[in-house]
């Protein structure tokens, strides 16, 4: 065999994984979408329109806006598209690694690719985070589109470099996150995690209302910046909505880099070890 030849290896099995997880993901392609845009929308459907209609919310409800003319949806389009982008890029590695690694071990299969361990790993994140970018191009339009009448967000990109910054960070933060936590939970640990960690997470994590709305409440303000979902909408919010307050990009960029690259490095390593037993 060449040196040629041995290096084209690689990239064919490569290849061979990502087409293989783009032809599942295409053959679940209308579940996916119900199921990615679902919540989101009916958020959405909820806040920016069933209540506004009933008169139980209107204008003048965003931290400032000294006008008192934004109305909430405004706030609802960065935060649920952000959390989209992070629970998708999450879950698109955590339930299928948590079931390949559980005995019978289907990874074995994938292991079996001439490909290094570490390629694998990365493989998994860069699927992962195709995955939650395609959930947050679903909802975007879902969450724009859905309001009452006079209550249209107030949405345009302010930064492009920014944006794709911030969406291209937190989905792999995310998906890093995923690997990792697939790797070391059990299958009947998936729904604690949902539950216990993932919930309070995305209730706390600004997808309702702007991280300066809890100047008030500065215990709490302190605390979700544990949070890394934080971190995406202040930074969606920066780049879509910048007239409503929002948490400095010379805060969120480098929060987002050093979680993102602390996260891949360490779910690799950890994979890696987990595998190799």
């Amino acid at each position: 065999m060449t040196a040629i030849e041995y290096d084209a290896r690689p990239t064919r099995a490569l290849t061979a994984t990502v087409a293989r997880d783009l032809r599942v993901m295409r053959r679940s392609l209308a579940s996916s979408v119900i199921r990615i845009v679902l919540q989101p929308l009916l958020f959405a459907f909820v806040f920016a329109y069933v209540l506004p209609e009933a008169g139980l919310m209107g204008k003048g409800t965003v931290p400032g806006d000294a006008a008192g003319d934004t109305p909430f949806s405004t706030i609802l389009v960065p935060g649920l598209v952000g959390s989209t982008v992070i629970t998708q890029s999450l879950m698109a590695v955590v339930f299928p690694l948590v079931m390949e690694l559980t005995p019978p071990s289907s990874i074995e299969d994938r292991l079996l690719a001439p490909l290094p361990v570490r390629m694998i790993a990365l493989q998994k994140i860069g699927s992962a985070m195709v995955q939650g970018l395609i959930g947050g191009l679903l909802v975007f339009p879902a969450v724009l589109l859905v309001h009452a009448e006079g209550q249209a967000p107030d949405v345009r990109v302010a930064d492009w470099l920014l944006l794709v910054a911030v969406v291209l960070l937190g989905a792999l933060t995310a998906s890093a996150a995923g690997l990792l936590l697939g790797t070391l939970l059990k299958p009947q640990q998936t729904q604690v995690l949902f539950t216990v960690v993932m919930l309070p997470a995305i209730m706390l994590g600004c997808v309702y209302f702007p991280w300066e709305a809890l100047d008030e409440v500065r215990w709490l303000q302190a605390v979700v910046l544990a949070d890394p979902i934080v971190y995406m909408n202040e930074g969606l919010r920066a780049a879509l909505t910048p007239q409503v307050a929002h948490m400095p990009t010379w805060v969120v960029l480098p929060v987002l880099a050093v979680l993102a690259a602390a996260l891949t490095a360490l779910s690799v390593r950890v994979f890696t070890r987990k595998v190799a037993k």
